[in-house]
């Protein structure tokens, strides 16, 4: 999800806002502990080591999680209110996809067979929920059909990706515009 992040700074930066306040505070830090875990799966499964994906699905929820210390310290309340309506209407998107494939989550990989990180034979590998799609595949728009070469993502994953946005970017915003006493506020 490191994208996500990358996204919402590389815009607060095209607003000319400083992103550096951000990395001021501790809270900021679980979500990179995070990120690097999800690294190291990530480089897993480009080694095609896939013993790590079952640990996947359980550590989503801990990577959301990882943003409340920031949500708390910086009182993102309203953000992170709607960024979880992001995250359950992607998750409904999610289990509507895996419901009309009976079970599974069809994924279409493109671009990720040029990059290495997806191989045909790992589907049969994998034993998890996702499978190789194909023309008997059932609501196609919704199951992972966007393809960014180290993961393929469902039009669900993406409004999962809203919550991280919303919160970073109105950090950033808000360490931007606060005064110096609202400021001094935060970092202690």
């Amino acid at each position: 999800m490191i994208e996500t992040v990358l996204i919402s700074l590389i815009i607060c930066k095209i607003k000319k806002y400083d992103i550096k306040g951000l990395f001021k505070n501790w809270t900021i830090y679980p979500v990179i502990f995070m990120e690097l875990v999800y690294l190291f799966i990530q480089i897993n499964i480009f080694m095609e080591n896939y013993s790590y994906i079952d640990i996947v699905a359980p550590l989503k929820t801990v990577y959301l999680c990882s943003y409340l210390p920031l949500i708390f310290k910086y009182r993102k309340y309203t953000e992170a209110i709607i960024g979880s309506v992001f995250v359950i209407i992607g998750g409904i998107l999610n289990d509507i996809a895996i419901a009309a494939n009976n079970g599974f989550m069809p994924v279409f990989p493109s671009l990720s067979y040029l990059t290495g990180y997806a191989k045909t034979d790992a589907f049969n590998k994998v034993n998890d929920i996702h499978i190789l799609g194909d023309a008997s595949t059932k609501l196609k728009p919704l199951t992972d059909i966007f393809d960014i070469g180290y993961s393929v993502l469902s039009l669900g994953d993406i409004f999962i990706r809203f919550y991280i946005f919303i919160i970073i970017y109105s950090i950033i915003k808000s360490l931007n515009t606060s005064t110096e006493e609202e400021l001094a506020i935060n970092y202690r």
